[in-house]
């Protein structure tokens, strides 16, 4: 028999300890052939002077073991500290975060009771990039990034997840009727690749109706993929009416390394109390069991915590008005039913499950590389004096021979030429300046020379976006009112 396979385990803050020790016991008492190697992260980390949450022992291990199972962690408030949950992701490359959403119908109570849906979430672009600045004191933004060898990975993902599962869907929600380039990409990208999957059925939804469609009709999807922020908040609220996001596991998966988890917080509130439910990390720790290839020990769980379920044990956050365990009792009583089956609820069989890994699926389209030509410049300023008519007028005279100034907006409204006196402004303005001989004929040196004459008149830029054209077409967003 092959020998234990090493795990990174962090217990993490709040209830994290009480949820571990009750999934570990199980694990250990199922007969997982794992050697467990126990990290610190999280609170006292970051309270220790790392901004980041985790040390340097903590990555070699995860960086050795390359399978992570994870409890959660307490950020602190206050800025300066990053989200360890998105650090771990973008450095380990775990672009694909999958959450199972069940209901179990009538032990766990649901207005849903024939739920079955997996969000597939892009987990490491998107406004999760964490880009963010102040940038006068009226304006802060965030950069939204969406790219094509990282969306291509997430949606052919999804479309392998659903043929290894035999699933029968895959649907793609994004805002692409706003977001045109980036929300438009994504979309670009899942109707390209969902063409190589004639087996699944595909379809597209706007966000926001598509999130209405599926609280109310969650029946109706199967495999669902979203970019980042979107896939957050529709799987918790995905796995709430399913029954309650105490139960949702949570498998974040790479081309080299994966890591497991609850997909709730570290509720610190509850922690010490014996009271915290371990579903959603034992759920998480049945998905790392059947991804490092123990199939046997990952039905034997499975099966044994519908089993407990029907038997009428819950923890509080459950038991609604019946009565409840607590998580030590919860624990034991799923080993108490190692080896029975559910007598209502389906059973699960991992063990016919060589099947049940999903194919790499790092590679991505090689593309003819494009003709990108600098069409002209975006300069933003910070301006708090002149309206939007003298400010118009006084950048017309500073566009020199190079450029002609083509509107001026401000938070994405043209205001001018042409703008309203209705319009609400606020002290950062965007500028837009093209090449006055036609398409792709500005120049880094004609930008810094307009820079200068800006300067030179008094006024602040802050920030700047090149506009280009890729094959002759324009590659910026155009204004409202533009």
């Amino acid at each position: 028999m092959p020998g234990k396979v090493p795990i990174t385990v962090a217990k993490g803050d709040g209830i994290g300890p009480e949820i571990m020790d009750a999934t570990l016991h199980i694990l250990m008492e199922a007969g997982a052939e794992i050697e467990p190697e126990f990290i610190e992260i999280g609170e006292k980390v970051y309270l220790a002077g790392n901004t980041s949450g985790i040390g340097e022992e903590a990555w070699e291990s995860l960086r050795r073991t390359k399978v992570f199972l994870k409890g959660p962690i307490t950020t602190p408030q206050g800025g300066g500290y990053k989200s360890l949950n998105v650090t771990t992701r973008k450095v380990l490359g775990l672009y694909a975060n999958v959450r199972p959403c069940v209901s179990y119908h009538p032990f766990i109570p649901t207005k849903h009771p024939n739920m079955n849906v997996v969000i597939i979430r892009e987990n490491e672009e998107d406004t999760y990039a964490g880009i963010e600045y102040q940038q006068t004191p009226d304006m802060t933004s965030a950069l939204k990034l969406i790219s094509r060898p990282g969306t291509e990975k997430i949606i052919r993902y999804a479309f392998e997840y659903a043929r290894t599962y035999n699933r029968r869907k895959v649907t793609c929600m994004t805002k692409d009727n706003i977001m045109k380039m980036t929300d438009g990409l994504f979309h670009k990208i899942f109707d390209e690749i969902g063409a190589e999957y004639p087996d699944i059925e595909k379809e597209h939804w706007i966000i926001d109706i598509g999130m209405a469609k599926l609280a109310d009709t969650p029946e109706q999807f199967d495999v669902v993929v979203m970019p980042n922020l979107y896939g957050d908040i529709a799987s918790d609220l995905a796995a709430q009416i399913a029954g309650s996001v105490g139960l949702a596991g949570s498998a974040n998966i790479g081309d080299h390394c994966a890591m497991f988890e609850a997909i709730h917080g570290s509720a610190p509130r509850r922690a010490g109390q014996n009271v915290a439910n371990p579903s959603g990390l034992l759920h998480g720790a049945i998905m790392m069991l059947v991804h490092i290839g123990q199939y046997e020990v990952a039905t034997r769980i499975h099966n044994a915590w519908l089993r407990t379920i029907e038997d009428g044990i819950y923890t509080y956050d459950i038991a609604k008005d019946r009565p409840w365990v607590g998580t030590k009792e919860f624990a034991q009583a799923v080993v108490e039913r190692l080896g029975q089956l559910p007598q209502t609820l389906p059973p699960v069989d991992y063990t016919k499950g060589k099947d049940r890994k999903v194919a790499p699926v790092a590679r991505v389209s090689v593309r003819p590389e494009p003709k990108r030509e600098l069409d002209g410049v975006d300069v933003f300023l910070y301006n708090k004096t002149l309206s939007a008519e003298e400010l118009g007028k006084k950048l017309e005279a500073l566009a020199g021979p190079e450029f002609k100034l083509v509107m001026i907006s401000n938070r994405g409204v043209k205001v001018y030429p042409g703008g309203y006196p209705e319009t609400f402004t606020v002290d950062h303005w965007r500028c837009r300046f093209e090449g006055i001989k036609g398409p792709g004929t500005a120049s880094h040196q004609d930008i810094r020379a307009l820079l200068g004459r800006i300067e030179g008149a008094g006024l602040e830029w802050i920030k700047l976006e090149n506009l280009y054209l890729f094959d002759g077409q324009r590659a910026y967003s155009l204004d409202q009112g533009q």
